[in-house]
This record gives structure tokens, sequence and C-alpha cells, in this order.
């Protein structure tokens, strides 16, 4: 095959743990195979069923092959445009939105991860290089944990997963690999073989807590509950590591002091578990070490989601479990996206023009679209997301995308949310352009190159970038900053110091085409135990959150919260096969999933006479839906699950604040797994 096709190398761009290296096969400019990397230390040459789809996602009959233009907006009469009108309509709107409020605060974008790419961050760049602009901040995935694990450590480290294999305990705490991080398994195992206990915690029966050697299902969000109760237990039992908080924890004291004032009767009691669970995971943590604990996303999209982060790594902390080779509590990392990021900051060369954001929280958009007035948002841009399936009070949303004049949506495809706008723009995919791509899970970086021409007119965002910068500085001088005679290689070529270089141990961007690279951090985090917080220590007692009006400690139990009328909790869990709304158009996704449906516990639909494959009736406070019934006994009787992979959904929900968030992603997290609803047969 080497001598018949040409090789390229790519990475896939998804918000997932493994970032996987692809090599990409060519001919005849057609790419004909996709495979895995082999010389990515992580996903070594292993792709997902996703990844070796990918070619059926390049090649799509649906995908967009041209400008288009509705009009009127949501009448679904698309006409063709091409490239020249469509920036030109873009850019016109632009300047006449600027005399008409004499600023470009009229002007919102709407990102968020559909592609994690560096250069993926060029409309962030144009937007800012036209001044104080409006913009969706904050995160829906990861925020609340994200502050929790900054108020402890200071940074957000992982270890590699090579590291597991020395632990002696592993405890997979809201996470299923199985379906989300396949590429973990093999460690998995591997450190199973090797004499490791695997344990899941999880409200639901997960495929990774068949394949554990023990499973203890919690309620939903009760996992600081379960954290405290075992941390009760440790204390009361003197199975702390004493040596390790005397000299690597500050507020120990303190934080004794107030474990001492819970009850563990309402500790077990939120959790659901016995004393006998809480013993055997007090004594693995305190005796069975070192533990690896792998906390996952769901957890923390709760009311109390941050706090629940907390509690767990304050519970490895108190047994010694942190920076010692085979232990941890991992949850993501940012240690190794060392990029400059200068194709964020082109600043406006108009020093009147100040450069800014006001900001839209993206968890509250529809809210906070109607809420800034002054001036009001009339031109959105949205990229990298699908916001009509992904967004909170989705009817107010509908009404306020009504109010603006233009909508500017970058996709592959037709979606809920191109139904809602006046332009389409198609975007390359990862195999006909140029970027870089880190994870925020292992510690390798992978190039992105074109393997193909762009598929008919679809053009990547920092080309798109460019042409309306161009086109703007052509009716006013200086107007956009974003650079225009830059070529992509430059932008990559920017984004690199010689201390990063240093780090991948090259010289020059460009080596990484002959493979990916891993950049040169600790392999155990916090192996040197040196944290990043005012103390240098891990923080038991956070006065930081404290000065943010949250508890100071990494401990507590749950409010009750509860309401009567909607008595179950409906989890939105992950599938396999779709990263949110993406690849849910592939043919052989579609006969695995033709539908959507409820998943409820037998005895519960017996109880509400609902039968199998039936249609129910499912309510929330904010609205209700109807959709079909399945049985599932992987769940307790007072929760429901569904995987969010259709826009029915988004009815039921309401922005809900979790508890942290707005110190390292500008917002608070959205509380989704707090959702109650209640179900009857139709």
């Amino acid at each position: 095959m080497d001598e018949t096709y040409s090789i390229t190398r790519h990475v896939c761009p998804r918000n997932c743990y493994s970032t996987c290296s692809i090599l990409g096969y060519s001919k005849n400019g057609r790419l004909q195979k996709v495979t895995g990397d082999h010389k990515h230390g992580y996903t070594k040459g292993l792709l997902c069923a996703k990844g070796y789809n990918y070619i059926n996602n390049v090649y799509h009959p649906d995908r967009l092959k041209y400008p288009m233009r509705q009009y009127p907006r949501g009448s679904g009469q698309w006409q063709r445009v091409s490239w020249t009108e469509a920036i030109d309509i873009i850019a016109g709107k632009i300047i006449e939105l600027n005399h008409r409020y004499e600023s470009n605060l009229s002007l919102a974008l709407n990102k968020y991860s559909g592609n994690m790419g560096i250069l993926h961050h060029a409309m962030e760049g144009f937007f800012n290089g036209l001044g104080k602009t409006s913009r969706a901040v904050g995160n829906p995935c990861w925020s609340p944990g994200m502050d929790a694990v900054y108020y402890d450590y200071g940074e957000h480290q992982t270890s590699d997963m090579q590291d597991i294999l020395h632990s002696e305990t592993i405890i997979l705490w809201g996470i299923n690999p199985v379906w989300t991080s396949i590429h973990s398994l093999n460690y998995i195992y591997e450190a199973q073989r090797r004499g490791a206990k695997v344990i899941t915690i999880d409200p639901v029966y997960t495929e990774t807590a068949k394949k554990s050697d023990t499973y203890i299902q919690i309620k939903p969000g009760s996992d600081g509950a379960l954290a405290t109760a075992i941390a009760k237990y440790i204390l009361e039992h003197d199975l702390f590591d004493h040596e390790f908080i005397d000299q690597y924890t500050v507020g120990w004291e303190e934080l004794k002091e107030y474990i001492h004032r819970l009850s563990m009767k309402e500790a077990l009691n939120q959790c659901g578990q016995t004393i006998e669970a809480i013993q055997f995971l007090a004594e693995r943590l305190a005796i069975h070490r070192p533990v690896y604990i792998w906390m996952g996303f769901g957890m923390q999209r709760h009311r109390n989601g941050g706090q629940n982060i907390r509690a767990i790594n304050a519970l490895a902390a108190m047994t010694g479990n942190i920076g010692r080779q085979g232990s941890g509590a991992q949850f993501g990392q940012r240690a190794t996206w060392k990029f400059t990021y200068h194709i964020l900051n082109p600043f406006p060369d108009d020093k009147r023009n100040k450069a800014g954001v006001r900001p839209l929280d993206i968890n509250d958009f529809a809210n906070d679209l109607q809420k800034q007035q002054v001036p009001p948002v009339k031109f959105l841009w949205i990229t990298c997301r699908n916001l009509l399936t992904q967004s909170t009070n989705v009817e107010e949303l509908k009404k306020a995308l009504q109010t603006l004049e233009l909508i500017v949506t970058v996709e592959h495809f037709m979606t809920e949310t191109t139904q809602y706008s006046d332009l389409v723009l198609p975007a390359t995919t990862q195999f006909e352009e140029w970027d870089i791509v880190a994870s925020y899970w292992h510690h390798w970086i992978s190039i992105n190159q074109p393997a193909i021409e762009p598929y008919y007119e679809s053009k990547s965002e920092l080309e798109i970038a460019r042409l309306l910068s161009k086109k703007l500085n052509e009716y006013k001088d200086h107007f956009s900053a974003f650079p225009t005679d830059m070529e992509d290689e430059q932008f990559i070529e920017q984004e690199f110091t010689d201390e990063f270089y240093q780090a991948l141990h090259i010289k020059d961007w460009r080596e990484l085409l002959n493979g990916p690279r891993r950049v040169d951090v600790q392999k155990t985090a916090w192996g040197t135990m040196e944290f990043k917080t005012p103390s240098g220590k891990i923080e038991l007692f956070s006065k930081q959150a404290m000065d943010n009006q949250l508890s100071p400690f990494g401990m507590g139990l749950m409010e009750n919260e509860s309401n009567p009328l909607f008595p179950y909790i409906l989890l939105l869990n992950h599938e396999p096969f779709r990263i949110n709304s993406q690849f849910q158009n592939l043919t052989s996704f579609k006969e695995i999933s033709r539908e959507p449906c409820i998943y409820l516990h037998p005895l519960l639909a017996k109880e509400k006479g609902i039968q199998r494959y039936s249609m129910v009736k499912l309510v929330s406070e904010k609205g209700e839906i109807t959709i079909r019934a399945n049985f599932s006994t992987d769940l307790n009787q007072q929760t429901l699950v569904i995987f969010p992979n259709h826009p029915l959904i988004n009815k039921l929900i309401s922005f809900t604040a979790a508890d942290m968030g707005k110190v390292m992603t500008s917002g608070k997290g959205n509380a989704l797994n707090d959702l109650q609803v209640n179900i009857a047969k139709l």
C-alpha cells in the first residue's frame, strides 16, 4: 500500500478522551481508507467505531457541498449561493450593524467543541479582531469539575494510563470507558491480570460495571455523600495516612472536625449504601494501595457537582493516594496544552476600539441573548455545535433567534440548528485541512494534514475567517485585525515556542508529520508533590473556595431539593456510537438505534402500568415529550436513563446552575443530571 497510496496523518478532533491519531490512505484524490496510527503511544493504532466510519462521514450523500441561503428563515426554501455572495451578505450586515450601534456588540459568537483543533479557534480570533463583541462563555461539559480540581490542586494534571499498571485498586467512579474511552481498556484489563481489583461506582449498571470485580450502585448526585461516608469511616477507624496529610495537605484539622459533625446515617441514606459497603471501600482506599480513581464527567453535572469532585479529591488525599505511582484522582488535564494561542489574539489596529467580550452564558444562552439590549444582539455566528439540540430552554431560544437579523452556521450537514439559520457555510473535515490537536486526557500531540482537496466548495474555518476579514477591510480600513496574508502552516508555526519544542523533543512542528509526540510531563500526576495552590499543598480547606461563597471543605452532604410532583431522576447518558448529535446520520449507526427511548426499571413500569415498547409521556417542570419505553434492570426504580441523541429531549431541560465553574470557564456548569421528571402511560 505504501507504493500505491498517499499516506497522511490526521487526528480525531472530537470531544473525547482518546483524541486518536489516524492514518489516511488516498488514491487519485479520494480518501480510500483510514486506520489508527501505531506511533501514537496511547491509542496504539486502534480507532473506535466512529473513527473507522470517517470515510462514510466525509463522502456522505447529505454532506453540504455549497454555501446555502434560506429565505425566509425557517421556510426550508434553500438556495445555493456563491462564496462571494455569502461573504458579501455577512460583511455587509456586520458593517451595517456597526454603523447602527457604533460598536460591534450586536455581533455574537456561539462556539463549542464540535472540533477541538487549535486552528478551529479562528472564529474566536476573528471576533477578537473586531474589538468588543458578544460571546457565549462557560462550558456545558466539565466546568464544575475543573473548578474543583483547581481549588484542591491549583492545576489540572492526569497520569499516563500506563501508571494504572502499578495500581492495587482501580475505582472507576462515574465513568463508563467501555463505551466512552475504549483505548483505556487494555490498560485496565492488564492491571486486572496483574492482580488489581476494579470497582465501578455508578447509578447505572454499565457495561464497564459488568466487567468490574465490584459494582457499587449509588443514587444520582450522591457521590459526595458516599465519599463523605467513606471519609468518616476512615477517620473513626484511624485509617488515614498521617504522614502524607502532615506533609502535603493543609486544612486537615478543620476538615476532620467538620467530618466528625456530619451524620453517618444521613450520608448512608443519601447515597443508598450499607455500612458494610462503606467499610469495603474504606479498606480498599486505605490498605489496598496504590488506588487509582478515575472520575467521570457525569457526576459533576449536578447542583453539587464541583463538591462531588472535591470530596473524592479529599478522600484520595487523606489516604495518601496522590502523587504516588499507580495512584491519583484523575479528572482531566490541561498541562500539555502549551500552545501560544496567538490565533486568538489579533487585537484591533484602532486602539480606540478595545478588544473584549460581552459574556452570554453558554448554558443559559436563550435568557442571556434576550437580556442584552444595549445594544441588542442582531447577528449570530454558530460553529462547532448543534445549538438547537445542545441548549436548555429551547423554546425560549427559538423565540430569541427570531429577533436576530442574520444567523450564520458553519456545518457539515443540515441540522436542527440550520433550520433556524439564514446562511449555512460548508466546512471541511480533518481530512481536508491543517490543524494541531491535543488531548484533555492523555499527553500526546498530533498533527493533522490535508489528505484530499476540500469537498466541493467546503472551506476551513480559518479560510472563512480570512475571507471575511479581507472583505471587511475593503469596506473600511483596519476594520478587522484578523490576518489575511498568513498561510495555514504559518498559523501552526506561531503556536509553538522553544519551550514547547523542548517538551516534545523536536526542533520543528513539521517533525510531527513523522508521528505524534508525547509532551514531557510527569507520568504520575503530582509526582513531584509540588502543587499549584496558594499554600503549595493540597487544600482540604480552600480559602479560595470560601472567598467565592462556597464551602471551604472538600466534603459534605446534599441538600434535599426533591419535588414530589417529579419523583424520578432522568440521567442523560452517552452512548458508544455518537458524540451528542455527531455521527447520528451514519446509516450503520441509525440501524443500531432507530429511535430514542426511555429506560426504566421493570418494577417501576409495572407500578405505572407501562408496557415494554409502548409510548409514554415524560414530564418535567419545563415541558413534556412522548417517547417509547424500554426496560432495564441496570437502574434502580427511582432513576430513568435516556441517551441524548434527539432534539425532543431538550424540551424537558431548563438551565439549572451547578455549584462551580466560574473560575476556570467563566460560567457555572449545567446540572443536567438533576433533571426531575415524572412518567405515565398514554
